[in-house]
């Protein structure tokens, strides 16, 4: 159970990998710095060994890469090798790395799957969770399974709504070996979210589980209301037939779509657009992602209400 403490991890929190580019070296190295693990959310070899690089230049302690397998080539692998933690998430658990090696999972069989494929340890995911979401059962309910399902000495990791230092209380009480938080990093000072993605979170009460994001990932996913719900999702949350059909048949190229090719589709969607990609309102993004792209937030958003220093958040967090 020790895991963290013996990868030079001093704190019992970590910062989950929010993809598409909202978390940067800039999040991560501040929460490594800080005693947690700071984990690189990118795509691409190059973005991935650029991110590394420049998070290493402000921190010398452990750091973690987020691969996303629908997407992730044979160079991603080689490029993450280079952290010192790498977390795969959304498919089958399959050890491609010599280092540590974390399995994000939605189930008690996919986390007796990521033992027996050799992970590290496993990170639980809850459906409270935001962003793409593969659990389908609260995260404190999935860890009571999975910890009576798996050796006592197997670290399990919980996502899902970690807002506050009682929450990771309460998870690590359970038998977790540390607490993911992710919407409370994306309300960081240090995220690369939009500034307009994040006042919308802060003013945000509710959440959506839905599949209407799902150009080249047809997979569940949590966000808050914009323009494109609103429009879209009236009769039923996880989006129109004809969406999640089309989601569902560009889903089989989308590893091998050239990366200008997703950016040129991002900048032409709007909230009327039958295919809505993943891709989310970073800082330097298109600006139409705000109403015709995905919020992507956990419900724990209705309970964080600023804007904090990614350091700070995670001595708080830590208790």
């Amino acid at each position: 159970m020790r895991f963290l403490e013996d990868i030079g991890v001093e704190l019992p929190v970590v910062q989950a990998g929010m993809g598409g580019g909202l978390s940067r070296h800039e999040l991560a190295a501040t929460v490594s710095e800080a005693g947690g693990l700071g984990t690189i959310a990118v795509n691409g070899a190059t973005a991935i060994r650029r991110e590394l690089d420049a998070a290493r230049a402000l921190t010398e302690r452990p750091l973690a890469v987020n691969l996303l397998l629908p997407f992730a080539r044979r160079d991603w692998f080689a490029a993450a090798a280079g952290a010192d933690v790498v977390v795969t998430f959304w498919g089958k658990p399959k050890r491609r790395t010599p280092g540590a090696w974390l399995h994000q999972c939605g189930s008690v069989e996919e986390a007796r799957a990521a033992f027996a494929a050799g992970a590290d340890a496993a990170i639980l995911q809850g459906v409270e969770s935001g962003g793409h979401v593969r659990g389908t059962v609260p995260a404190l309910e999935l860890l009571a399974r999975a910890r009576a399902a798996l050796p006592d000495d197997f670290p399990l990791l919980l996502a899902g709504g970690i807002a506050d230092s009682g929450d990771v209380r309460r998870a690590l009480d359970a038998g977790a070996a540390a607490a993911v938080a992710g919407t409370r990093f994306l309300l960081s000072e240090e995220s690369r979210a939009q500034p307009e993605y994040r006042r919308r979170l802060l003013g945000a009460q509710e959440t959506i589980l839905t599949e209407l994001f799902g150009a080249g990932w047809p997979a569940p996913h949590r966000v808050v209301a914009n323009a494109a719900t609103e429009r879209r999702l009236a009769g039923d949350p996880r989006g129109p037939r004809l969406n999640r059909l089309l989601n569902r048949l560009t889903g089989t190229g989308a590893r091998y779509m050239p990366a200008g090719l997703q950016a040129r589709i991002a900048r032409a969607q709007r909230p009327q657009s039958r295919l809505l990609s993943p891709l989310g309102p970073i800082d330097d993004g298109p600006p139409n992602l705000l109403d015709a792209g995905p919020l992507y937030a956990g419900k724990s958003v209705a309970r964080i209400d600023d804007v904090r220093p990614a350091a700070e958040l995670v001595r708080i967090l830590a208790g």
